[in-house]
Formats: C-alpha cells, structure tokens, sequence
C-alpha cells in the first residue's frame, strides 16, 4: 500500500528505512522523500514508525541503549588510543 503518494513510496519502503535505523518522519523523509511535498503521510509513516518498526525506539521502550540496537555492520567502537588521539586536542587547550 502507498504511504505517499507524491513520492510513490510503499508502507514496506518505510518499513525498511525504519528497520535499517530511520525512526523519525524526518529521517524517513530523508531516506524517501515521503512527507516532503504535501505532508498528508507524515501521520501514516508515523503510525508506521508507532507499531514497533524501528530497532532504536524498541530499545529505549525495553529500557536499553538505541545505540546497542543498531546494526550496522561498519560501526566500529574506536580503540582507547584513538580516543586518546582525538581529544588530546581539545584538553590541551581546556588546560591553557
């Protein structure tokens, strides 16, 4: 069925955003398009996103970090050095 019809974007198409991570009317749009012309979807996408699609909002609703919800293979948690790394910057200017 047709969520947006400006766009001809599918109940399952905002399923899928919303499974791969996109648990907003913005972020869909951002992914479709849909909401962004006329609006009249915007409700439909998020009764859509109200019925438990998106793996984040599941998380904070069982009490548990969206972060620990996503999936996406390519996120990598930087090593202690690396953070090291990146902040050292900013503290050594905070120090002065």
């Amino acid at each position: 069925m047709y969520v947006c019809s400006c766009f001809g974007v599918t109940e399952e198409q905002v399923q899928e955003h919303a499974a791969a991570g996109a648990c907003t009317p913005r972020q869909i749009a951002s992914a479709s398009k849909a909401g962004t012309d006329c609006g009249s979807c915007v409700r439909s996408i998020q009764g859509i996103l109200g019925r438990g699609q998106c793996p984040r909002r599941a998380a904070l609703d069982r009490g548990e970090s969206p972060l620990a919800a996503q999936s996406s293979p390519t996120a990598v948690t930087p090593e202690p050095a690396e953070v090291a790394a990146l902040t050292a910057p900013a503290a050594a200017a905070q120090a002065a």
